[in-house]
Order: C-alpha cells, then sequence, then structure tokens
C-alpha cells in the first residue's frame, strides 16, 4: 500500500473512530492488551530475528537494549495498554466556558488531533504505547519504526489490528510503514493532506531531520543529555545512589545521566563513593581537572563530552564552584529534557528548580522518573523538549486539540 492511499485510510477512519464511546474504546483497549500477553512466544520470535539482525552489525549494548524484548516487557505493554483503558477520557472535556454580553455562549471543548504520524528507532514497546494512546483520544496513527524493530513491529501491529477486528473496530486506526527505504521515510515527512501532527522519537539525527524536512506540524521529542548536580550541601550517600541509578539503570533511554557536574568543595568526599558504585558497572569517567585531582585515572574530558548522549557506560563529569556555575554549564550543554540537583539546602534547591532551562527538573530525585507510566499518565508517546503545545512526557491530553463551540439565538455583527 503506498503512503497516499494509508493517509486516505487513516483520514476516513478517524471519523469512525471518533464516534466510538469511552466504553467501546476501552474494550478494545483491554482486548489488545490480552492478545498481547497471550502471544509472547510470536512476538519473542520476530524480535529474536531483529536482535540476531543487530548483533551481527554490532549494534551498541544500549541500542540493543532498546530493542530487546522479554516475556517482562510484553507484559508492561499490556500492562501499559491496560492502564490506559483505566485512565479518563478527556474527548469532550468542556475546558472553559463564558457567555457574550450579547447572550452568546461559547464553549472550549477538548477534541482529536486527528491522524497522527510518529517516527521512531529500535524500540518495539513504542508500538504498544503510541497505538493506545492515541486510540484512547480518538486519533488514527501511522507508525514508521525503524528497519532494526522491523519484524517485531510487524508482529506487534498484527496482534492488536487483529484485537480490534475482534472488537468490530476498523483495523487502519492503526497502520504501520513497512518499507525502509529512507525515500519513504522523507514522503511521509510531507503527507499533510492526511496527517494532522508528526512526532520523532529517536535519535538527534533522526530528529533533526524531521523537524528539517516535515511540512506536517512537528511535536519535538528530544535527545537526553541529562545532569546530575551534586551541591556542596548534599549527602554523599544520597548523591551516588542517585547518580549510580540514573546512569546504570538502564543506559539506553534518554532520561539516563549523561553528565555528573560536582561542587568543588564535596569533591573529596563525594567522588570515591562515586567510583566505588560505578566501577561495579565498569562506568567510564571523563573528568575535568577538578575532578582528576581526586581520581587520576579518570579519563581527561573534552568539550565534546559535556555536550554528548552517549547511551553507553560512559559519564562525563564537571567541577564547578557554585550554584551559579552549575546552571549555567547545564543550560549551556543540555537538551531541555532532565535535570537534577542533589542537596540538602532548600534555598539552593529552588534556584536551581526556577533558573535551568528543562522540561523535569528534579531535586534529590533520579532523572530515570521522567516517564509518562511513573508520572501516572499510562504510557507515554514520547518526552517533548520544546516549549509550544507539550512539554515533557506526553500523556492523553498532549494528543488532544480544542475548538470552540459557539451557541446563540440569531446572534449578528453590527461592526
Amino acid at each position: 500500500m503506498n503512503l497516499k492511499e494509508m493517509g486516505r485510510k487513516a483520514s476516513e477512519v478517524k471519523l469512525i473512530l471518533q464516534k466510538l464511546t469511552e466504553s467501546e474504546r476501552n474494550q478494545a483497549l483491554l482486548k489488545a492488551a490480552d492478545r498481547l500477553a497471550e502471544r509472547k512466544k510470536e512476538i519473542l520470535t520476530a524480535n529474536e530475528k531483529d536482535m540476531e539482525a543487530a548483533r551481527e552489525h554490532n549494534m551498541k549494548q544500549g541500542l540493543q537494549d532498546r530493542l530487546r524484548l522479554s516475556e517482562d516487557r510484553i507484559e508492561a505493554m499490556a500492562e501499559g495498554l491496560r492502564q490506559i483503558a483505566a485512565l479518563p477520557d478527556y474527548i469532550g472535556e468542556v475546558m472553559e466556558e463564558l457567555e457574550r454580553p450579547n447572550g452568546m455562549k461559547i464553549a472550549k471543548v477538548r477534541v482529536p488531533v486527528g491522524v497522527i504520524g510518529i517516527i521512531y528507532e529500535a524500540r518495539p514497546n513504542v508500538t504498544a504505547d503510541a497505538f493506545g494512546l492515541c486510540f484512547k483520544t480518538g486519533n488514527a496513527v501511522i507508525l514508521k519504526g525503524g528497519s532494526d524493530a522491523l519484524e517485531s513491529n510487524k508482529a506487534i501491529v498484527k496482534v492488536i489490528r487483529e484485537a480490534l477486528e475482534e472488537c468490530k473496530v476498523w483495523g487502519d486506526v492503526l497502520q504501520l510503514i513497512t518499507d525502509t527505504d529512507r525515500k519513504v521515510t522523507v514522503e511521509f515527512m510531507k503527507l499533510k493532506e492526511y496527517v494532522d501532527l508528526l512526532i520523532p522519537r529517536g535519535s538527534a539525527g533522526l530528529i533533526r531531520s524531521v523537524v528539517e524536512n516535515s511540512t506536517i506540524p512537528v511535536i519535538e521529542t528530544g535527545t537526553g543529555n541529562c545532569h546530575v548536580y551534586v551541591d556542596k550541601d548534599a549527602d554523599p550517600e544520597m548523591a551516588a545512589k542517585i547518580v549510580c541509578n540514573a546512569k546504570t539503570q538502564r543506559i539506553g533511554v534518554c532520561n539516563a545521566c549523561e553528565s555528573l557536574v560536582v561542587h568543588r568543595d564535596i569533591r573529596e568526599v563525594f567522588l570515591p563513593i562515586l567510583k566505588d558504585r560505578l566501577d561495579s558497572h565498569k562506568v567510564e569517567l571523563r573528568g575535568d581537572e577538578g575532578v582528576r585531582e581526586i581520581l587520576p585515572d579518570c579519563v581527561p574530558a573534552t568539550e565534546e563530552d559535556y555536550g554528548m548522549e552517549y547511551l553507553d557506560y560512559i559519564l562525563s563529569l564537571k567541577t564547578v564552584d557554585t550554584v551559579e556555575e552549575a546552571i549555567a554549564h547545564i543550560n549551556r550543554y543540555n537538551t531541555k529534557h532532565s535535570e537534577c540537583i542533589v542537596t540538602k539546602n532548600a534555598e539552593t534547591a529552588e534556584r536551581f528548580l526556577n533558573e535551568v532551562d528543562a522540561a523535569c527538573v528534579y531535586w534529590n530525585v533520579s532523572t530515570r522518573f521522567t516517564d509518562g507510566f511513573e508520572f501516572g499518565f499510562g504510557a507515554e508517546i514520547g518526552i517533548s523538549t520544546q516549549k509550544i503545545h507539550a512539554r515533557g512526557p506526553m500523556g492523553l491530553k498532549e494528543l488532544t486539540s480544542y475548538k470552540y463551540l459557539i451557541r446563540g439565538n440569531g446572534q449578528v455583527r453590527q461592526s
């Protein structure tokens, strides 16, 4: 099927989808969740084909982790759909009402976006998450996953579409582009006649390509050069625990810590504790002169290191003398994703929270919590690092628009 035909079908089916009741949408989501859980083996067999190709091409371990499915991860995908079904239905919500002096009544009402396109890389769990959130909000979705996850994505989409058809829902509310030619991806970015919104998820290169080439409005989901700043008033043990979790719990995700900023006054106590924890995970440290005075075996950091999203067992370290310097460094090199301060000083923490420019700013909490599931949104469609329409984890509300409904009794404009 060519792209225009897919777009035409999505445009047709979105109107049918928007007529479904909340109960009908929820029942279809629950059916899809059950089928994913029941057909784990089928999905895992497809995923193993992708994993085998990834190993043959020496894909980075962090990216392989994103690609890899397991029974637990498939069950988590199913649970994500169940949680989405249990969430409130925002479609039709009256966001605001007002009455004009002439008696005209205006209501601002939440509505679906329409047709959403999502371009993403080797993360097959996105396939189920994207479907669930779009379907719950009455949006048809066209997916363009990476070639690395093609077999996994095909298997997941097949299971979900069959579940939808069991519920008498037209399967074309979910479509997957299977052509891996890059020209097809670029063509998809220009399908403005049919697609209302495009969301890229993946590497900096992918996101830049979509932003620069798309004629469809784009919500930019950013790469994650996330920082933890360990203040002079931090608890060293707490700081080491947070940094270790943010860096090593999963290395191939956008909310992992890639850069550490350390106040000079806490170096001697904190850095040896941190190194002991990170050594057990074989994390390579790349630090400035101030860090290497305490950790002489640390690799010298370069300017490039401070702006790098490694997605690997590598961490850059920068020494600062003040919280002002820490904030300036982070605002210079961050990707406006997730930043953290570890400190016992509430005044310092509030300054950091207010002055750091990022979608999510934490005080004494790991950056790994920037996630729709952890925020209570169910699944998420991505983490927006822009400032218009949506910012941070994007859940159901972020996949809606609104329209104004105006009611009157014959009013006409006089001037």
